[in-house]
């Protein structure tokens, strides 16, 4: 089916339930790269990915500049400890929903994520979605949500074969998640509950739970897309 519009994911608490192993193996690898003290509230970061945070740790205890090939050490590390916690869940009907706008809509997909490669796979593998790694974008290269976010558009393009989307619908659970859709000029719906008090704040006009409540009917009338 040919494909109008695009789904942006992020994954995270979004499609699966991963969030807090996720931190801890983060944690873990910047310990053992002598980083500690660090900052988790990730609202005190100009951009939350893996790659700034191991960044701006990394200059302020060395106080010497990052390489990101300093990453691909520091990334077999994070997965080596990731693996050691159960599998990841999806988010209630993540899977199902993947499929349907793969297969019945005319909606792409694709996958932005401020984590590092490896994990992002490990955890849409774990958690049973099926995805093409052509259309998913993380923080290995790319240091800002909308640099990441613009990747992974680029890539669907490419991967559908299409110059352009008519409508873009990001999906995600955090705070940075609605400035990036808002600074790229794309529609966003919040899911997870952990942060409905904030998205209310911030004027998102569609939230969900988890995706056994999702309704694109209801969506496509929200942000008035025939």
């Amino acid at each position: 089916m040919k494909k109008k519009n695009l789904i942006v994911f992020d994954i995270d608490d979004t499609l699966t339930s991963s969030e807090k192993k996720h931190t801890d193996s983060l944690l873990f690898a910047m310990d053992n790269m002598g980083i500690k003290n660090v900052d988790t509230d990730w609202r005190n970061y100009a951009n939350a990915t893996d790659s700034y945070i191991v960044k701006k740790n990394f200059e302020r205890v060395f106080q010497k500049d990052f390489s990101l090939e300093l990453l691909e050490d520091f990334e077999k590390v994070m997965t080596d400890h990731f693996v050691t916690y159960p599998d990841s869940k999806e988010v209630l009907g993540a899977k199902k929903i993947v499929d349907f706008f793969e297969k019945e809509t005319n909606y792409g997909v694709c996958f932005a994520t401020g984590s590092l490669f490896q994990p992002a796979l490990l955890k849409l593998e774990q958690a049973g979605i099926v995805f093409s790694q052509d259309v998913l974008e993380t923080s290995n290269q790319i240091y800002t949500r909308e640099g990441i976010v613009s990747s992974a558009i680029d890539k669907a393009k490419k991967y559908y074969n299409v110059t352009d989307f008519d409508h873009i619908i990001s999906f995600g659970d955090g705070l940075w998640d609605v400035t990036t859709a808002e600074n790229l000029g794309l529609h966003f719906v919040g899911v997870n509950k952990r942060n409905v008090e904030d998205f209310k704040k911030q004027n998102v006009l569609y939230h969900i739970e988890d995706w056994t409540s999702f309704d694109l009917n209801r969506t496509e009338e929200i942000f008035k897309i025939n």
